[in-house]
């Protein structure tokens, strides 16, 4: 069964735009998460997402791994309907996998409410948009997060 899918970053700054305009951003370092919602996916799965990305420990402390919960470093969170484009077949991506954007967008919307009631500084895209993202990937670090 698929789950909800999130794509982070770890970034030294990150921001999106949207028709020339800065919608958002951050400035120090913390997460760029482009997030992916599928059929199945529910209120618990965001509240999951939300909890994980929280405590992730990706960050250098020294002697231990450090969360953005334990550094209050921010996160920026993009939804991101092609993560779950499936182009195993032919030469062209379809797109089924991934959830509508009414059944997505209020999930993503729960992700981001769940992690600002976590603590968390929060910036988001604009869901639906044509967006552009700039980032810095320190590492570089990515990793893929399903719940």
């Amino acid at each position: 069964m698929a789950a909800m899918r999130a794509v982070v970053q770890r970034v030294s700054r990150a921001s999106v735009t949207v028709d020339g305009e800065v919608v958002g951003a951050i400035e120090e370092p913390g997460l760029c998460v482009l997030v992916g919602v599928t059929h199945s996916d529910t209120p618990e799965s965001s509240a999951a997402l939300a909890r994980k990305l929280w405590g992730l420990r990706l960050f250098d402390g020294g002697d231990t791994e450090l969360s953005c919960s334990d550094l209050g470093a921010p996160l920026l969170v993009i939804s991101q309907f092609t993560l779950y484009g499936d182009a195993r077949k032919g030469r062209r991506p379809t797109w089924t996998a991934a959830a509508p954007g009414p059944v997505a967008e209020p999930l993503v919307d729960e992700v981001v409410a769940r992690l600002r009631a976590l603590g968390a500084k929060v910036e988001t895209g604009r869901f639906g948009a044509d967006m552009s993202v700039a980032m810095v990937n320190e590492g570089p670090f990515t990793v893929i997060v399903e719940v």
